[in-house]
């Protein structure tokens, strides 16, 4: 295996091996949106495919599980 070592900041870069070229890019993320307020936590643990984000009263906190899906929504959910 081959290394490459970059000594200079760069998004492209490229590499050249036994006369063949290579052009390698690196993109990085852009910024991120805000955090939420203070105390908005949604829990996930739970979460299933096609989760639905919603307040559960009694434990005072946002989920995101089995219990609302976008199915069970659709399919004869009480709106």
């Amino acid at each position: 295996m081959t290394s490459v070592n970059v000594s200079s900041v760069t998004n492209t870069v490229v590499v050249t091996d036994n006369g063949d070229s290579t052009v390698v890019e690196v993109i990085t993320a852009g910024p991120q949106g805000p955090q939420g307020p203070p105390g908005f936590v949604v829990d996930t643990a739970a979460k299933v495919d096609k989760s639905v984000v919603y307040y559960d009263g009694a434990s005072s906190s946002f989920k995101a599980d089995a219990i609302w899906t976008t199915t069970n929504l659709t399919d004869g959910g009480n709106f």
